[in-house]
């Protein structure tokens, strides 16, 4: 096992050693609330049942907060003030119950390797059964007694050395469990290994006319081939995590003060280093250009396949790819805060959250352990009353022992928040909370912001060329000196109009909230708020209007499908914004929408979500503003497109990418069909053990077929949630009957709701 930190490999053996204060501050994550984010790689964490003892122990903590696990990345995740900070009673925690801890930063990926050394085990295993079923063979023909005992031995010579080596995949958890005072999933599974192997032994040396080691060593060879594919297709579930990895720099080309160039690992890459990129390389940190211009792959943060341009002040982010000429770039921040290191962070949140059919499994899967052994004493007990046969009566328990394994159980919920998360992150869309797609399954109600959610945030020029030239460039000439965004537009269009900026302008000044004003040929000029009102620009020399500029700002692609859609499911949709009501009823007639508000105050659009919340609607709100932060955090789930605020981020269930709000729907579409695969994995755990443990009990399944049956289980749950791959391609209208069952149950109470078309609260 080992880990990669911004795709340097760092050894994560297991140590005695406890990391001091110091060394956890500076391997953790300091969040803008305060807290210290804090992640473990845990190497051992191998199945569901390790998730629940995992978490369980380190929520006995009272000075840590929401541990989480990741089974993708055999990561613990959990954070802490920066008082509490203590390694001790962590580390202790966690190795007593069999787990041995490693420190890493936020920004490492765990990279498993335990796929050759269970190759390297079912090789073995498989080389020794042939091997053995050979030897067996000859036994079966009738040899003789000595010949019989001789086979035997060369039989137990080949078994007892492969059953050390091969069952170490399992015998090592369960003595890590046992010495911890507890039990796992491999606990019964080395006790029937042990137990079959261990009465071969006793038949040899006793001259038995039968041994079982031929059986003992198949039966090995079966659990690792379903072990083997169990971590090979979790490996494909786990494929967004593992892309990452792959696209990771392992550093970048500092360029120091006196022009010279060294590499540096990404840890030592600060904010505020020059940074060089070669064409073909992937921008190692989040940054911008200061000197070169290239065509720049961006689609790992916009979803958008067309390359953009780069040139001098163009902000990159952190994985995108440098397609044609070299760059010289500003580190905007540490490895640690980039774009990259905060997608992992996001699917660690993703698939290490605890919705409730989790929950229901790791209470579940917390009394299987013993349950099993109980079952597999009283099996052998039942046996031996009944028939007096201690060899059938063993058989049974062994089988007892192994078919029992709850590990399709455990693997229900984790393994489809697995795919769920690399699904969304192929579609451009990142979850930041393991319970949203949960949540977002049980959403009837959409409310919109406006700015920067259904419309991209970026107002263009209405009919720029019915403006005259001299004074289209006079505006531009005033607005380069501006960040407003009218400011921005009036210079695009003058661009894109081929209008140059006047040249001349003097004694500029900016007045904050009404606009921007300048000296030309000996005139004042001013560009700015309107006293007409409305979403007009003037541009006046003195007290003269020469012109009037308005604006609009461009629907984000798909937004009317996107309603539509929702709308067709029986989800209703309204807008809530800031903007004044003439704005907000224009983009709704545009879409189609009925349901707007328009001139909210942040309480205003808090006060609505949680109206409709106490109407019984479980409500998603998708904005991006610093604004709609409050209602974000209000709403049963939230959604922002990866331009909002910092903290719009911090407070959203979910981010998308790309600019198509069709992200919405894909959302749904998936977090729909993941709670249907939650429940078709569950039921398929449970009518699996009620029909495989009266088989075991009643003595119809030998070991060997017990173990194909507890493997073959855990690969039918996975492969089920492997269908959510293939079924969120789907369009987004054929989620299922039982959706549109539920919908039509909701339509008559939206209906007694009633539909509303206000400009105000």
């Amino acid at each position: 096992m080992s880990c990669c930190a911004g795709g340097t490999t760092v050894n994560a053996a297991a140590s005695t050693d406890v990391p001091s204060r110091d060394a956890v501050l500076h391997s953790s994550q300091k969040l803008d609330d305060g807290r210290i984010r804090t992640v473990l790689a845990v190497p051992d964490i191998h199945c569901g049942g390790c998730i629940r003892k995992v978490e369980g122990a380190l929520s006995a903590l009272r000075e840590l907060e929401e541990p989480r696990v990741n089974l993708s990345t055999k990561r613990v995740v959990f954070h802490w003030k920066e008082d509490d900070i203590d390694a001790v009673p962590v580390f202790a925690a966690l190795r007593r119950v069999g787990y041995e801890p490693n420190l890493i930063s936020p920004d490492a990926i765990v990279v498993d390797d335990t796929r050759k050394s269970l190759f390297r085990a079912l090789a073995v295993a498989g080389f020794a059964a042939g091997n053995i079923m050979l030897l067996s063979v000859s036994v079966w023909s009738g040899a003789d007694a000595a010949t019989r005992d001789l086979f035997h031995w060369i039989s137990a010579l080949i078994a007892i050395p492969t059953v050390g080596y091969a069952g170490r995949v399992f015998f090592r958890p369960a003595l890590r469990a046992l010495a911890a005072r507890s039990l796992n999933m491999d606990v019964p599974i080395s006790l029937a290994i042990l137990l079959a192997t261990g009465m071969s032994i006793f038949e040899t040396w006793n001259h038995g006319a039968h041994a079982y080691f031929d059986a003992s060593v198949t039966l090995l060879f079966f659990l690792l081939i379903g072990r083997t594919l169990d971590h090979m297709m979790r490996e494909r579930a786990r494929d967004a995590v593992a892309g990452l990895a792959r696209i990771t720099p392992d550093g970048a080309t500092v360029i120091g003060e006196d022009g010279s160039r060294h590499w540096h690992p990404l840890d030592e890459v600060e904010a505020g280093m020059c940074l060089h990129i070669a064409a073909g390389d992937r921008i190692p940190v989040d940054a911008t250009v200061r000197e070169g211009k290239s065509d720049i792959d961006a689609a790992i943060a916009t979803g958008e396949s067309v390359p953009i341009t780069a040139q001098e002040g163009t902000t990159l982010s952190a994985g995108m790819l440098n397609l044609t000429g070299p760059l010289v770039v500003e580190a905007a921040k540490a490895a640690k805060d980039s774009f990259l290191s905060e997608m992992l962070r996001m699917l660690d949140a993703a698939e290490g959250g605890a919705p409730a059919y989790r929950k229901l499994a790791d209470r579940a899967a917390a009394v299987y352990a013993p349950v099993v052994h109980l079952a597999a004493l009283f099996t052998f007990l039942g046996w031996i009353w009944v028939t007096g046969d201690w060899r059938q009566s063993l058989f049974s328990a062994i089988a007892v022992l192994i078919i029992t394994c709850p590990c399709a159980l455990g693997l229900a919920v984790p393994i489809v928040q697995v795919v769920a998360a690399s699904r969304l992150f192929r579609k451009g869309i990142m979850l930041r909370d393991g319970t949203a797609l949960e949540k977002l399954a049980q959403v009837d109600h959409v409310v919109f912001d406006k700015t920067g959610t259904l419309t991209v945030g970026m107002p263009r020029l209405q009919d720029a060329g019915k403006h005259g030239s001299r004074v289209l460039g006079i505006a531009a000439a005033l607005g380069t000196n501006s960040r407003h965004p009218y400011s921005q537009a009036l210079a695009q269009a003058a661009g894109e109009n081929n209008i140059r900026p006047v040249v001349g302008l003097t004694d500029v000044r900016e007045i904050p909230g009404e606009g921007i004003e300048g000296t030309l040929d000996g005139e004042r000029y001013f560009l700015g708020r309107s006293a007409a009102g409305g979403n007009g620009v003037e541009l006046r020399r003195g007290d003269d209007v020469l012109d009037l500029f308005r604006f609009e700002d461009r629907m984000r692609a798909n937004a009317s499908e996107t309603i539509s859609a929702l709308e067709q499911q029986d989800i209703a949709c309204e807008i809530l914004s800031g903007d004044n009501g003439e704005t907000v009823a224009q983009a709704a007639q545009a879409l189609g929408m009925t349901d707007w508000r328009g001139d909210l105050r942040p309480a205003d659009k808090i006060a609505r979500v949680q109206a409709l919340q106490s109407m019984g609607h479980k409500v998603l709100m998708v904005g991006d503003g610093l604004n709609d932060t409050p209602s974000l955090a209000a709403a049963d789930v939230s959604m922002v497109p990866s331009k909002a605020a910092d903290i719009g981020r911090q407070a959203a269930g979910l981010v998308f990418l790309h600019e198509g709000l069709d992200a919405v729907t894909s959302a749904v579409t998936v977090a729909h069909r993941a709670q249907a695969l939650i429940r078709q994995n569950f039921a398929l755990a449970v009518l699996y053990n009620i029909i495989a443990i009266p088989l075991a009990v009643l003595g119809y399944a030998s070991p060997l077929v017990a173990a194909l049956a507890m493997s073959g289980s855990s690969i039918v749950v996975i492969l089920n949630a492997l269908r959510l791959n293939e079924a969120a391609s789907t369009p987004f209208s054929s989620i299922g009957a039982w959706l549109t069952r539920r919908g039509a149950r909701r339509a008559s109470g939206n209906a007694r709701h009633g539909k509303h078309g206000v400009a105000t609260l």
